[in-house]
């Protein structure tokens, strides 16, 4: 079997290192990153510009991702059958709660989102569509731990990365969140990945009631909790009730 073009996989590290930041990258830091020379990766930087998956500051000539990766990742979006299906009801999610709904899938080891919709509000939000979360520190993420088998074998044995005081980082203690998820039907994390930021989530399933994915409700740790700091009743319902109208659009039967 042939082996990787070495071009194509340090084209791909590129892209990956790009993606990885919030900020602009320099040539000098490009290749040093990459542990490449400086003609080659200006070489490789120069032919992914011209094919738009890389735009290059004209005033700083540092570079960023391009608008064509934006396009091949909607048109990749747009055949998945699970964000095609939850597109109304992710909206009206987002609406009746009046907060930021996802809806992610297990992607290696993390959770991929593939639709975000904003919480419908004045304020300003950016698109986290093709961002990754945590598998162990987000209600997603915990709701694909506690159904699907595939996602507690990518996340390994731990101890996990603590991103707050609040994280669950012992693979005991997400065992037991992971039980009492099954138990109740829903997930949640507050202040696990992100201080001052609470969600809850609930499992979607396919016409042969497999795990393909979560949908959940993020927000302020004020509006989606109660004062006794429990995740609001009805955002739980909203959530469950938006996750069964997803799998039943999946052909998923009773659950």
């Amino acid at each position: 079997m042939p082996g990787a073009i070495q071009s194509l996989s340090r084209a791909a590290a590129i892209l990956r290192l790009l993606a990885g930041g919030e900020r602009r990258l320099g040539l000098s830091e490009v290749a040093a990153g990459l542990g490449l020379a400086k003609g080659t990766a200006h070489g490789i930087l120069r032919t992914l510009q011209q094919e738009g998956f890389v735009e290059q500051d004209p005033e700083s000539g540092k570079y960023q991702l391009g608008a064509e990766l934006l396009r091949l990742g909607q048109s990749y979006l747009d055949v998945h059958e699970l964000r095609a299906r939850a597109l109304v009801w992710a909206d009206d999610l987002a609406r009746a709660a009046g907060e930021t709904v996802y809806l992610g899938v297990l992607h290696q080891r993390g959770v991929l989102v593939v639709h975000h919709v904003f919480r419908p509000d004045d304020s300003r939000q950016v698109l986290e569509v093709g961002s990754m979360q945590p598998l162990h520190a987000t209600a997603l993420g915990k709701v694909l731990l506690a159904y699907d088998p595939v996602a507690r074998g990518e996340l390994g044995d731990g101890p996990w990365e603590p991103f707050t005081a609040r994280t669950v980082t012992e693979p005991a203690a997400l065992d037991a969140q992971c039980a009492l998820v099954r138990e109740r039907g829903w997930a949640d994390a507050v202040e696990e990945t992100w201080e001052g930021v609470a969600s809850v989530a609930a499992l979607i399933q396919d016409r042969r009631r497999n795990p393909v994915g979560a949908v959940c409700v993020s927000g302020a740790v004020e509006t989606v909790c109660g004062p006794d700091g429990a995740v609001r009743p009805a955002l739980v319902a909203s959530v469950r009730t938006a996750a069964r109208a997803i799998s039943r659009d999946l052909g998923a039967h009773r659950f």
